[in-house]
């Protein structure tokens, strides 16, 4: 795609790519998939209304949003269908929550009684998921205290003012190799279906990205998030397509005589006679400032180094023998250029972090340029 004439810096998005990867999560899960993608965070970074869009004509069973204030923007800008609160919910969102008609996780039973007096106030039904802690711990009615909790929460849940939708569970290590813990968890997470005895259209779900390729069909449902992405679910797992591309501008070219030193602290120094390239991109841009003298960035299809500590706005790179390099040029930071790529995983790993933190972190500066290409 040919790049916003009046943009330093930039993210091309391949919606192509993206309902690819939703659809090989939809068909890992198997016949009559129950699929959640999960748009939070304004869709990963990426705009969550454009994701939504992107992903609609694949139908999928809601969308999964982290906070009431995420599931009202959805409505604000035209999402009709099922949105789901996956994150314990403040008292004060509740009227709101039931007002938009927002389904909630619930993860203790004053949450659950709360939830109802808002939605009998309000004469409506309170749309509600039962998150289970098997051990996770950050949210959920704990397992290991089913005869505590069980008998007053299957009471609640058939009040007139709900409407029990799901329950589930969420996996702790199902991205490492092998899942560890996965089998366990599920165990567990079976007792406490059984023992809640949830009516038949009471949907299981319990698969992140990378529970889905490991359970298929025994997830019950699936809540992907990365993998839709292009961030890998796990180092045995399917690999996704690329999604994001992260591109800036070369603003300035110089030759630099041996000793010259670059960027804060100087950092690097040139042993040589070297060439170097300011990219018009910074961790102002959320180009994670871990990358200086250990990242790389595309040029002319070849991957150089990046020298020197990464600069609000500014970044520089050593492109020393590479011939015909000028202000204008676009440079890669994540994507494709040429044969060569860099993907969001392998910049998560430079930078001592995660993929997940790196599109997140990506900052409303860097204008989001959809399309239908990959």
């Amino acid at each position: 795609m040919r790049p916003p004439p009046d943009s330093r810096a930039w993210i091309d998005v391949s919606a192509t790519a993206l309902r690819a990867n939703l659809r090989q999560v939809v068909e890992a899960v198997g016949p009559d998939p129950w699929v959640v993608p999960m748009v939070k965070a304004d869709g990963y970074g990426l705009g969550a209304l454009d994701v939504v869009r992107a992903l609609q004509p694949l139908a999928p069973a809601a969308w999964g949003v982290a906070s009431v204030d995420e599931g009202i923007a959805l409505r604000d800008g035209g999402v009709v269908g099922p949105i789901i609160v996956f994150s314990p919910t403040p008292r004060q969102t509740l009227r709101a929550a039931v007002e938009f008609d927002l389904a909630l996780a619930v993860s203790d039973l004053d949450a659950l009684e709360a939830l109802i007096r808002a939605a009998e106030r309000r004469g409506r039904r309170a749309r509600v998921h039962v998150e289970v802690d098997t051990g996770m711990g950050r949210a959920g009615f704990p397992a290991e205290a089913i005869d505590v909790w069980g008998s007053r929460a299957g009471a609640l849940l058939r009040a007139e003012a709900v409407r029990w939708e799901g329950l589930y569970t969420h996996f702790h290590s199902a991205d490492e190799v092998g899942g560890p813990g996965v089998d366990d968890q599920l165990a567990t997470f079976g007792a406490v279906v059984e023992a809640l005895d949830p009516p038949p259209d009471v949907r299981l779900h319990t698969a992140n990205s990378a529970a889905a390729f490991r359970l298929g069909g025994d997830a019950g449902g699936a809540r992907p998030g990365i993998f839709v992405y292009g961030g890998g679910a796990g180092r045995d797992l399917p690999a996704p397509r690329p999604v994001a591309s992260v591109r800036a501008r070369v603003v300035r070219v110089v030759d630099v005589e041996p000793g010259a030193t670059v960027g804060y602290g100087a950092t690097h120094r040139a042993e040589r006679e070297e060439r170097w390239a300011t990219l018009a991109i910074g961790y102002g841009d959320g180009l994670p400032r871990a990358l200086g003298n250990r990242g790389h960035a595309l040029l002319a299809g070849r991957k150089v180094p990046l020298v020197g500590r990464i600069s609000m706005d500014l970044t520089v790179a050593n492109i020393s023998g590479i011939d015909g390099v000028q202000p204008g040029n676009v440079a890669t930071l994540v994507g494709r250029d040429g044969v060569d790529e860099i993907t969001i995983d392998e910049v998560a790993a430079q930078a001592g972090t995660i993929s997940y933190e790196v599109l997140t972190g990506l900052t409303t500066r860097l204008p989001r340029i959809w399309t239908e290409l990959d």
